[in-house]
């Protein structure tokens, strides 16, 4: 019984060593990474094509609405509902574009 206790010290004592070794060389890799040429370039690459993406998304869905709403004035009473749900399609994916840039931006910013 107590060779089962020592073996269980020694087993606890033998994890700690090997976590702790793992997480010193855990950091030190990780530091490596973030200070990296790719990791620095990336970063601003993924920053900067969210920065334009802000500013191409809501310009290109007015362009967008504005032809549509056009067609929508040329187009009979049938077709009206269709133009409809091209503009409602419209607003909802420029909407969705600039949340997903501004949550990318976001989660970006903290490696920085």
């Amino acid at each position: 019984m107590k060779q089962i206790h020592l073996l269980k010290q020694k087993f606890k004592r033998m994890a700690a060593l090997t976590v702790a070794a793992l997480t010193s060389t855990a950091m030190t890799v990780h530091a490596d990474i973030a200070g990296s040429k790719i990791a620095t370039g990336t970063t601003q690459l993924v920053d900067d094509a969210t920065s334009w993406l802000l500013i191409i998304a809501p310009s290109v869905s007015a362009l967008l609405i504005i032809y549509y709403l056009i067609r929508k004035g040329m187009s009979d009473e049938m077709e009206h509902k269709k133009w409809n749900s091209r503009i409602v399609v419209t607003i909802v994916s420029c909407i969705g574009a600039v949340a997903a840039s501004v949550l990318i931006n976001l989660l970006v910013g903290y490696y920085q």
